[in-house]
This record gives C-alpha cells, structure tokens and sequence, in this order.
C-alpha cells in the first residue's frame, strides 16, 4: 500500500541496489571502507536496508566488528526466509524518522500532517533523508542540513530513474510545509505514545 514515490525516494536514498543483492553489498562495503580511509574517520557507511532492518529490530547500535559480522549473517539468512518485498515492507513500516514516528505512515502524519498517498516527490525524499541521523534532520534548528539532504535524495531519484525531469524541477521548487511536534504532548503520556 505503500505509494511508489515513496519506495523510490527510500531506494534512491539508502539502497538503489537493494533487488539485486542478497542482503549485503560488497561494492558499497568496499567503496565505503576506501573512502573512509581517505578521510581518516567513519564518513560513509555501507549498509543495505536489509542490513538496517536487521539492525534496528535484532542488533544494538553499537558500532563494533562483532556486530557488524552478526548483522551480515543474520542480513544474508533473511533473505533466504523473506521476499525483497516483505523486507521493504517491514523496513518502511518500522524505521524511526524522527519526532516519535515510526514508519513512513506515521511520519508522513507526523511531519506533513498529510496521509501517505498524498505526499509529493519533495516530502517523501525529504522522509528518506531521514534515517541516517532522524532526531537531528527533524529539529528545526537542523532544518538547512535536512534540506540538503533532501535536495541530495532528489538528485538520486533523478539520476536513478526514478522521476522526470519535470517531476525534479517541481520538487526543487516545492516548499516544505514541516510541522514540528509539540515535546509536551508527545511525552505526556509516553507508554500511550509508545503504544
């Protein structure tokens, strides 16, 4: 039920390889270790969404070898149990986007105050230039490096297919109506919120 803008932008931000794989990506792997050597620090990571599925709902966050070689195991096993599709499903439906939203549905509620299927080219890449630092690029404060982000998901879509060029112009100029959420009233009742 997911609208096809949407499951693009996500591709065309976190995994544009992601049905041609199986589970891991060793290019990526491979050109993120080389650039992140070029840099001296961690500037680029290389996990495909069945990686990041696998890590938010089996793994911990924390950033170690170990974990990493259990996340690829475990990536490689479900993609033998599951269908491409139904681990895109369960990717967009429980991935955190920020401002208590998990899923693209609620986020799109949350950040939009729109349903899915109503939103544009420009929302959902901004929704898919989320998950690499969701509490951040939420924050207003941070507004500029999300619509950077943004901008950079566009891009991809474009370059990827995804979208017409005139389907990128309109995007380009679309403003953003993001509303943020009021702390107070999420967090009032936090186990009603959570649930």
């Amino acid at each position: 039920d997911i609208p096809l803008v949407i499951r693009h932008a996500f591709l065309a931000a976190e995994d544009a390889d992601f049905y041609n794989h199986p589970g891991i990506d060793f290019v990526s792997i491979l050109r993120a270790a080389y650039k992140n050597v070029v840099h001296g620090k961690v500037r680029q990571g290389a996990s495909t969404i069945t990686q990041q599925t696998v890590k938010s709902l089996l793994l911990t966050r924390e950033k170690s070898i170990e974990r990493k070689v259990k996340e690829a195991i475990l990536s490689y096993r479900l993609e033998r149990y599951l269908t491409k599709d139904e681990i895109f499903s369960i990717y967009l439906n429980e991935i955190f986007l920020g401002s208590a939203a998990c899923g693209v549905k609620a986020a799109a509620k949350m950040h939009f105050h729109k349903r899915l299927e109503d939103i544009t080219v420009a929302e959902a890449a901004f929704l898919a230039a989320l998950p690499q630092r969701p509490s951040e690029l939420t924050s207003p404060k941070n507004r500029t490096a999300a619509l950077m982000r943004q901008r950079y998901v566009i891009e991809q879509m474009l370059k990827k297919k995804m979208i017409t060029q005139a389907e990128f112009n309109e995007a380009e100029r679309y403003k953003l109506k993001i509303y943020h959420y009021d702390e107070q009233t999420i967090f009032a009742a936090p186990y009603y919120s959570s649930h």
